[in-house]
């Protein structure tokens, strides 16, 4: 069934609305949501034709929690159907000929520029907001204001790019997920993603370990987090390189699944091209 609805982490002109644009283009009803749990709840009323767009990882901020905590929980049902990435490149972005004396934007893009900050706008007084869009629409909506974010914001909010690309302290790669669709493993797979329980015993997560080192599975990505209601408990999110279908992780996963709770695919799937901001 082909994907006709695509939904986005808002407001439009989000990363994610960017991504969600470079991936399927605009022939696609795009909507708008204002959190990621709206996102991956309505995709699951319908998963075979509609798609979501959600982060999951920023290359300096680390995991985004929300998403790993709907992963690991089922809740929404969701499947993750590829990852895609984007090399954040940040634009200064107000009007030409005014002072700047306040800067919006989101809290990873103020902590990647510090320096940048320091050096040119030593005097500013910074504001964290939810999102580099809001970040435009507020210095839209005042006098002597400036924003960090995508330069395409700036004919949404009728600014200017001031300056591009913006030098930052360090390599910016924020990890997406495309999430829907039914299936488990998906044709042309490079990468699987568990949820992972194991017993509360020493040695639990050794042992799970093990498995995958024997057969020569990389795990490329582990994530715990705290189960709700059980306390001292925790639960993992796996990433490993490869197809759940290849005969080495299904011996891995035969093995591990003796010694865990649980053992959920959360999906198996390509990796998808990086795109530029």
């Amino acid at each position: 069934m082909a994907v006709s609805e695509v939904a986005y982490l808002g407001p439009e002109g989000t990363y994610s609305h960017l991504i969600a644009e470079e991936r399927y283009g605009n022939r696609r009803r795009m909507t708008a949501f204002p959190t990621i749990t709206d996102v991956c709840a309505y995709v699951a009323r319908d998963p075979g034709i509609r798609r979501g767009i959600i982060p999951i990882e920023n290359s300096s901020g680390g995991a985004i929690y929300e998403t790993v905590d709907i992963l690991l929980s089922n809740r929404p049902r969701i499947r993750i159907c590829e990852e895609l990435s984007l090399n954040v490149q940040l634009s200064l972005l107000g009007r030409k000929g005014q002072k700047i004396t306040t800067l919006y934007s989101h809290f990873a893009p103020l902590e990647h520029c510090t320096r940048w900050i320091k050096r040119r706008l030593p005097r500013v007084e910074k504001h964290v907001v939810a999102s580099t869009a809001m970040a435009a629409r507020m210095a839209f909506l005042e006098d002597h204001a400036a924003a960090l974010g995508n330069r395409r914001l700036a004919r949404l909010y009728n600014l200017q790019v001031l300056e591009y690309p913006v030098e930052a302290d360090c390599p910016n790669i924020t990890l997406f997920l495309a999430i829907g669709g039914r299936e488990r493993t998906i044709r042309g797979a490079t990468k699987s993603t568990l949820a992972v329980k194991l017993p509360n015993t020493p040695g639990a997560l050794c042992t799970f370990l093990e498995a995958f080192r024997a057969e020569g599975v990389n795990l490329s990505r582990i994530i715990s987090r705290p189960i709700r209601g059980c306390p001292r408990e925790y639960a993992f999110l796996v990433d490993i390189d490869g197809s759940v279908a290849l005969p080495e992780a299904k011996r891995a996963l035969k093995v591990a699944r003796r010694s865990s709770v649980e053992i959920r695919v959360v999906g198996s799937y390509p990796v998808g091209k990086e795109y530029k901001s």
